[in-house]
C-alpha cells in the first residue's frame, strides 16, 4: 500500500537541509513503530520518495513524501502516531492511500506556490503595487540561467503562472516540473531588474505555501495539490 504524507516545516527546522530532512523521516518512521516497507537486498533501506527539495531557511506548509507499508490502523492513527515523535517545528497535516499506478511525489510535482515577505528587520523593501501588472503583462521575461557548462538567456515568462502582488509581499506561482523548474528568487531577481529596484536576497522570507501536481493537461493544465491524487482510508 502506498501513503502520500503531507506535512509543514518552520521554526528552528527550516534550516535543516534536505538530506537531513530524509534521514529524520527515516528514524521517524521507526520510532512511531510504522509498518514500512523496505528494499531487498545487501542494503534494505525504507521505500520512500519525497517530493521537490525545499531550500535551507525555507519555511514550507506543503511537503510531501510517499511510503509504502505492509500494513496500517487507519489515516488518523498514522498521522497521531508520527506527530508523537515529531520535533517543534515539523507537524504531519495530511495521510493520503494513493490508488494503483499513481505516480510517485517526485515525479508528481507540477507547480508550487510561495510568498516572500519582507522579514522584521528587512532595511530595503521591495514595492509590488505600482509595477506588478506591467512585468507580468510582458510578452516575454528574459533572464540569464547558468547551467553547468555554460549561461543561458532564457523566457520564464511561460513557467509564472501567477504573480499576485500583496502589499510589500509577493505571492507567486511558478513552474517546479523536472523540465522547467522556476525558483521564485529568479522570478524576483527579475521583477527587480524590470522595476529597477534593489533586492537585498536575505530580507526576505521565504515560503512555499503548497506543492501541485497537474490533473489536466500540457495545454490545459488544473493543478491540485499533490494530496489530492490520495484517498481517506
Amino acid at each position: 500500500m502506498k501513503i502520500r504524507i503531507k506535512f509543514e516545516k518552520d521554526g528552528v527546522m527550516r534550516y535543516i537541509g534536505h538530506l537531513d530532512i530524509m534521514r529524520y523521516f527515516q528514524k521517524s518512521m521507526r520510532r512511531a513503530e510504522i509498518d514500512i516497507c523496505y528494499s531487498t537486498g545487501f542494503s534494505p533501506h525504507q521505500i520512500m520518495s519525497f517530493a521537490a527539495p525545499l531550500g535551507v531557511g525555507h519555511i514550507s506548509y506543503g511537503e510531501y513524501f510517499d511510503i509504502e507499508v505492509h500494513s496500517h490502523n487507519g489515516a488518523k492513527d498514522m498521522l497521531e502516531r508520527l506527530n508523537a515523535v515529531m520535533v517543534p517545528g515539523i507537524r504531519i497535516t495530511s495521510v493520503k492511500m494513493l490508488p494503483e499506478g499513481t505516480k510517485n511525489a517526485m515525479a508528481s510535482v507540477a507547480a508550487a506556490r510561495y510568498l516572500l515577505s519582507p522579514k522584521p528587520d528587512a532595511d530595503t523593501l521591495v514595492d509590488f503595487d505600482t509595477s506588478s501588472s506591467a512585468f507580468f503583462n510582458q510578452p516575454e521575461i528574459l533572464v540569464k540561467k547558468q547551467t553547468k557548462k555554460q549561461e543561458l538567456t532564457m523566457d520564464i515568462k511561460p513557467h509564472i503562472y501567477e504573480w499576485l502582488p500583496k502589499g510589500n509581499s509577493v505571492e507567486v506561482f511558478v513552474d517546479a516540473s523536472s523540465s522547467g523548474n522556476i525558483k521564485p528568487t529568479l522570478a524576483m531577481e527579475a521583477y527587480c531588474d524590470f522595476c529597477k529596484c534593489n533586492y537585498v536576497p536575505m530580507s526576505y522570507q521565504i515560503t512555499r505555501m503548497d506543492t501541485y501536481l497537474n490533473a489536466g493537461t500540457y495545454e490545459e493544465p488544473r493543478f491540485l495539490p499533490l494530496e489530492a491524487a490520495g484517498e481517506d482510508f
